[in-house]
């Protein structure tokens, strides 16, 4: 073999070690992705609850992190980011990495009535999230103050049809139970041929900025009704101080089995729930959120789980990431629908 030769054997087995290295490296690099998945999570992961610490929101989102924390061997820790009705937390969220160790809960405000109220959010809550699993779901009650006259939801509609713009009712902006209350507006404002002298449904609305403050209110006799969610409602309507005449569930609610469902009260179809659910931020590895499904499966159907949500009223959902996909769409369009029809605006 001649010097030319040689060096040319040389540089050839040189070549060929370089690229056995780089091929070696890029399969390393390529399993790392894949050995990240497979032990997740290897450390905390946090949820995103876009409300402020206390409300039920927040209770919801502790619960499964708890429970999440338990079944994968890592922590979930809460992270409360309010604001805006909670758009600002869910566009956080949105803007987070997808690494399965950033989660959201979604809930009917963020992620659906928020939709309807303004179209520049920032996020889209189809397009920028895996929804993972519907948590639980829960009807808002039509209260009124005991000390009124109604005693039915028959006869409340009735007085209102006979009296358009003489009652009114307190309200959350953008809150389940404002929805609730414009849904009912609408429905039973499409007066029936058998109904005589139908002057639609008009009440006049009350705005507050809390809860709290309109809790007082309608105790305190100075509103005499409102759509509330059921755990708030549930102790004052046991004490007494408030009647319970619908809940806006399609099926009765077991803490309220005497009160009927207002769909059974003369508007088929009727449903207006507040709900919350666990979803990843879109492009999350499919084996994590594999993962997330089957861990809210067995967490939902647990019988500790099971026992926490129906104490409060809460009804458990299916589980499983489509049908809490087709459930946010359903929502989405239906919200959407209502406040074009109510004219609401953000505030």
């Amino acid at each position: 073999m001649n010097k030319l030769q040689s060096r040319w054997s040389i540089h050839r087995r040189s070549v060929h070690r370089t690229l056995v290295a780089a091929a070696a490296g890029v399969l390393a690099l390529c399993a790392l992705p894949a050995l990240a998945q497979s032990d997740y999570p290897n450390k905390p992961v946090k949820i995103i609850s876009p409300f402020p610490a206390g409300g039920t929101s927040d209770v919801m989102a502790r619960i499964v992190a708890d429970a999440l924390g338990k079944e994968l061997g890592q922590p979930f820790v809460v992270d409360n980011i309010g604001g805006a009705g909670g758009t600002i937390g869910t566009l956080r969220g949105a803007k987070s990495a997808p690494d399965g160790y950033t989660l959201m809960q979604t809930g009917v405000g963020q992620n659906a009535v928020a939709h309807g109220l303004n179209s520049t959010l920032g996020y889209d809550s189809m397009r920028d999230f895996i929804h993972i699993s519907q948590v639980n779901s829960g009807p808002n009650v039509l209260v009124v103050n005991a000390s009124t006259p109604y005693k039915t939801f028959g006869e409340l509609v009735d007085y209102v049809r006979k009296n358009p713009g003489k009652l009114n009712y307190g309200y959350t902006h953008a809150a389940s139970g404002h929805m609730a209350m414009e849904l009912l507006k609408q429905e039973a404002s499409k007066c029936l041929p058998t109904v005589k002298n139908c002057n639609g449904f008009f009440v006049v609305g009350i705005p507050y900025r809390g809860g709290g403050p309109m809790m007082q209110d309608l105790l305190g006799g100075q509103i005499p009704m409102m759509f509330i969610n059921q755990d708030v409602a549930l102790p004052h309507v046991k004490a007494g101080k408030l009647r319970a005449l619908a809940v806006s569930s399609l099926q009765r609610n077991p803490l309220y089995p005497d009160v009927p469902t207002v769909a059974e009260s003369g508007f088929p179809g009727f449903q207006a729930l507040s709900w919350s659910g666990l979803s990843a931020i879109k492009g999350t590895p499919q084996p994590i959120v594999d993962k997330l499904d089957a861990a809210m499966k067995k967490i939902i159907a647990s019988p500790e789980i099971r026992q926490r949500l129906e104490s409060v009223g809460f009804v458990v959902p299916q589980t499983g990431s489509k049908p809490y996909t087709d459930f946010v769409k359903a929502e989405i369009d239906l919200w959407s629908r209502v406040i074009r029809a109510g004219g609401i605006k953000p505030e």
